[in-house]
């Protein structure tokens, strides 16, 4: 999970459309700059665009189960669809 602000501006993401590598590169509305996962980086990495070669950061994140997860965070909320 990545941040979607930089320089104090939050950006809308959503997929270009493009694979790399089999991966998406995602594009941002506000700019129509493109973003990428860049191998040994952290952070998604602005490859195209007004913000060429700036980052944006990567969140601190968990991967498990739910059951865990209901342990650990009991006040977890979630939206369930019909």
């Amino acid at each position: 999970m990545y941040s979607r602000e930089i320089d104090g501006q939050v950006l809308t993401l959503s997929a270009s459309g493009w694979t790399y590598d089999l991966t998406f590169v995602l594009y941002d509305y506000e700019t129509e700059s493109l973003w990428y996962h860049l191998e040994g980086e952290n952070g998604l990495t602005c490859i195209a665009g007004e913000f060429a070669d700036k980052k944006l950061p990567e969140f601190q994140s968990t991967l498990t189960r739910w059951r865990t997860w209901k342990v650990m965070e009991p006040d977890t909320k979630f939206l369930k669809y019909p």
